[in-house]
């Protein structure tokens, strides 16, 4: 099977599980879970889906945030930060465009590496971590595409693996890395060892805390050194797919975005146990894939612009439904592509099209 992108450890997902079924809630949606977990009606489905997360993500990980916060900090002090990857012209019409390269099954199924190896698209690449290596194998290089860059958001403790890979020590020094503070600092060694040039970012997970959030705090620890230089702060969606979107046009200001590999969801062929542990090695219980509680919990839906279907386990449906809200409310200024050819991603102001049709558009 195709590698894909996750963003939670196998003990996560099960506790997550666990908790369901012990709130007496095995039977029931996740959805219904949710707002009986929380004492108060989110204004929106990305507000319920961000506290849902930050529920048991942040509780259970806050400590090991922290450790790899502080151990992160010397180097942030030293290091850049991403607001200066901001250009200081504007680009040309044919460049003013950026391509976010995720590991979702599309990308393999559609060969769209190898497509945009071949092509003479001159914008940006934005390469998620876990896509990194393939894509340079494949040929889409700094070489090729100067404007190159790769990003790594989450905190597990084995991230550092998608660093350790010859190609990628071959072309480092072409490379610049937008790193979360809050990262591995193995990943983050890894990275500097391969010559990536490291760009640090805040990730955004408890600002709406105000002044006791430890967003505040740490970028108040961050500037503590250098009061001008200050990190700029990235929402996230709780993955690196949606994180490589908002830094395409946040932090590097391109006005087009183009999604590839950015399927958030499965396959219909793909293995359920596969599915139901959301492509961990977890073991969970037994769950027929015709079932009405299986069709219940991890429902299908259908993508009228590429005419296909997916299922959405819970952690895809948090991470489709916040990217999907992101995206309508962003800039009108901004375009959003969809070229992926599957996946759960399509609705307001996001336009579908085959990945061949951007390529046409921007050569």
């Amino acid at each position: 099977m195709d590698s894909l992108e996750f963003s939670i450890d196998e003990t996560t997902y099960s506790s997550l599980v666990n908790e369901k079924r012990k709130s007496g809630f095995e039977n029931k949606t996740w959805d219904e879970w949710f707002q009986h977990i929380f004492e108060f009606k989110p204004k929106s489905q990305k507000e319920k889906m961000e506290n849902t997360a930050n529920k048991f993500f942040y509780d259970k990980n806050f400590d090991q945030w922290m450790q790899n916060f502080a151990i992160n900090l010397n180097d942030i002090w030293k290091d850049n930060s991403a607001k200066n990857l901001k250009p200081s012209f504007e680009y040309n019409e044919n460049e003013n465009s950026a391509i976010i390269l995720g590991a979702g099954p599309a990308i393999k199924k559609f060969n769209h590496l190898d497509i945009l190896s071949k092509s003479d698209y001159k914008g940006a690449i934005i390469c998620t971590d876990k896509i990194l290596a393939d894509a340079l194998e494949a040929g889409v290089t700094p070489t090729k595409f100067p404007k190159f860059y790769v990003a790594t958001i989450d905190t597990f403790d084995d991230i550092w693996t998608l660093y350790d890979h010859e190609i990628i020590r071959q072309y480092g020094h072409k490379i610049n890395g937008v790193f979360s503070t809050l990262t591995d600092p193995h990943a983050i060694d890894q990275a500097r060892q391969n010559n990536i040039k490291i760009n640090w970012v805040h990730p955004l997970f408890d600002y709406n805390e105000g002044q006791k959030s430890f967003n505040h705090i740490s970028a108040l620890m961050v500037r503590s050194k250098n009061k001008s230089k200050g990190l700029p702060g990235l929402q996230t969606g709780g993955n690196v797919g949606t994180s490589c979107w908002f830094i395409g046009w946040q932090i590097l200001k391109y006005k087009t975005i183009c999604l590839i590999g950015i399927n958030h969801g499965w396959e219909r062929e793909d293995p359920l146990e596969v599915i139901l542990a959301h492509g961990t090695n977890q073991k969970m219980p037994p769950m027929e894939k015709n079932s009405n509680l299986f069709k219940k919990l991890f429902p299908e839906i259908y993508n009228p612009e590429f005419k296909t279907y997916c299922i959405l386990d819970p952690i895809f449906q948090y991470y489709s439904t916040a990217l999907k809200e992101f995206i309508s409310r962003s800039p009108n200024w901004l375009k959003t592509i969809n070229a992926t050819e599957g996946g759960s991603i399509f609705g307001e102001r996001i336009v579908c099209q085959k990945f061949t049709e951007f390529l046409n558009q921007h050569e």
